[in-house]
Parts: structure tokens; C-alpha cells; sequence
């Protein structure tokens, strides 16, 4: 297929684009700087740059893999930054919906991201597909970046949008983030433990994302995240044990909180996601266990 990505060069878009070109299809990533990956030279991928004909890309694609968004990890969020996590998202989103209406045939399919943050705090409660948004910033983010993909059904494209968990894998992402004290004996636990982490393998990430390019009667939201959902407690005990460190280190929620402010909610909220759509579909993950994803990972 001729697939045209966003967010192709980031943590997730580098490892779907191997994926993806590994299976043969051609792509055409768009990003800020196409000149900087001039060096990456294969008869199946281009760079293009979002000043470029959007809709003429459009008209040669069969499908839109939409990952542009800037990190919400690792950073206060400011005003600033807050304005930065929204607009990465929903003008960019805004963007790809005009040039599909200014192509004379768009393509077949837009897979559109999203985040479970999409719900919101819940606690114990058991979060598929029907569940409402919740009312957090990410929640607000989620629902207006979804709003954004939802308008491209009108120039009669399928769309599918995966509300992505928190993806495991080095080199980025939360686990890069929770590594260095865990790897020097000091880890432990964030928050009061009790909050449900809602992890998915960076493998099975990519497989969920290509799910609805080779099933065409799959579309609309759907998570993406491991059916094995654990709390933080447990979590901790098995990066422990995958990498034999101690983990009685607890991170009170106020010094998280007093660091990073409203950037410690994906951390601290408690979000027990299931991936009832997928599994439905007969979707099956590799990694249905978080001690099997981090002892692959580490």
C-alpha cells in the first residue's frame, strides 16, 4: 500500500515506519525538516514537508497513519506547553482533513492516534470503547483531537482512531523516564501504587496501529493497550524483578506532583483499560503480561 504518515520519525512513528517497510508498502512521511533524513535513502519511503501539496500526497495514498503530537512527557506543563500538546495535535489532525477534501479521491483510510487519557481518572472502574470522556486536560485534548479526525468522514474516508496507552520501549516514553532510578537500586512505586497502568509493548502497539489497514470493516475508536492492565505497585515489583533491583523506594504523589505539577497526571491517574473492540476483531497481543513486554524489552 502507499501509506502517508505524520509523527513518522518520533518514538512510535520510527518503529512503525520499520515495520511497515519491512512488509514492503511505500511511504511518504511527512515532517518539519524532510532534508534531515535525506541520508535515509530506500526505494520505498520520501520525506515531504508540511509546506508541501498535502492533497496531491493525499491523491496518491491509500491510507493516512496520523501520529503528529509533541511529547507530553517530561516537562512542567506550562501555558505554554499545554497550547503546544493541543495545537501539535488538532491543527495538524485539521490539516490532513483539508487536504483530503481537496483531493479528487482521497484515500480509503485515516488511522488517527489518540490516548487513553481520553477517560480520565477512574479508579477501579473497567474502561472499553463505550466509556464517556473524562475531564482532565489530556481528556479535553483527546476529545478535540478525535473531533478534528472525525470531520475527514465526511469526504468518505474510514476512519479508525486507537486510544494508545502508555507504550513500553527504551529509547523514549515513560519507561525511559522510570529506568535510571530502578537500574540504581532506588526505584519504587509513584503515587499511592493503587493506580492502574494501562502499558502496551511497542510491538503489539504497532500491530494494533496497522489492524485497521488489513481489516476493512474495522473502524472508529478503539484501545490499544495490553488486555492486562496492572496496577503501579505491581508494576514496579516486576521492573524489579526484570532487572533484579529492590523496589521498596516509594515516590510520594505530592513530590511528583510538587516536580512535574499537572504533567504527573498520565503517571498518576489510575486508568484500567480494556482493548474490547480488538480482542472482539480476534486480535491477538504477543505480550499479554508485563513481566513478559519488560524481560523482552530489558
Amino acid at each position: 500500500m502507499n501509506i502517508l504518515i505524520t509523527g513518522g520519525t518520533g518514538f512510535i512513528g520510527s518503529e512503525l515506519r520499520d515495520m511497515l517497510l519491512q512488509e514492503g508498502h511505500y511511504l511518504t512521511i511527512i515532517t518539519r525538516s524532510p532534508k534531515k533524513y535525506e541520508d535515509e535513502k530506500a526505494k520505498n519511503q520520501k520525506f515531504i514537508s508540511w509546506d508541501d501539496d498535502l492533497s496531491e500526497a493525499m491523491e496518491n495514498s491509500d491510507a493516512v497513519i496520523n501520529l503528529a503530537g509533541a511529547s507530553i512527557f517530561g516537562q512542567r506543563w506550562t501555558e505554554e506547553v499545554k497550547r503546544k500538546i493541543l495545537d501539535s495535535r488538532v491543527k495538524t489532525t485539521r490539516k490532513l482533513v483539508q487536504a483530503a477534501g481537496d483531493a479528487e479521491n482521497p484515500p480509503e483510510l485515516m488511522i488517527s492516534a489518540s490516548a487513553v487519557g481520553y477517560y480520565g481518572d477512574r479508579g477501579d472502574d473497567v474502561l472499553t470503547e463505550s466509556e464517556p470522556a473524562g475531564n482532565s486536560f489530556l481528556s479535553n485534548v483527546c476529545l478535540e483531537w478525535e473531533a478534528a479526525a472525525q470531520e475527514i468522514e465526511d469526504h468518505g474516508v474510514r476512519l479508525a482512531i486507537p486510544r494508545i496507552g502508555i507504550v513500553l520501549e527504551t529509547g523514549g516514553g515513560a519507561l525511559q523516564q522510570m529506568l535510571p532510578p530502578f537500574k540504581l537500586g532506588v526505584g519504587g512505586p509513584v503515587g499511592s501504587g493503587d493506580q492502574y497502568f494501562p502499558w502496551i509493548h511497542m510491538y503489539d502497539l504497532c500491530r494494533g496501529l496497522k489492524h485497521p489497514l488489513e481489516n476493512e470493516a474495522f473502524e472508529g475508536a478503539y484501545n490499544l493497550s495490553a488486555p492486562n492492565p496492572v496496577t503501579m505497585n505491581e508494576f514496579a515489583d516486576k521492573l524489579g524483578e526484570v532487572l533484579n533491583r529492590p523496589t521498596f523506594f516509594r515516590v510520594p504523589e505530592f513530590a511528583l506532583n510538587l516536580v512535574l505539577g499537572e504533567a504527573a497526571d498520565p503517571i498518576l491517574e489510575s486508568l484500567r483499560v480494556q482493548p474490547k473492540k480488538l480482542q472482539q476483531a480476534g486480535f491477538e497481543f504477543k505480550f499479554q503480561y508485563v513481566k513478559e513486554a519488560l524481560a523482552d524489552i530489558l
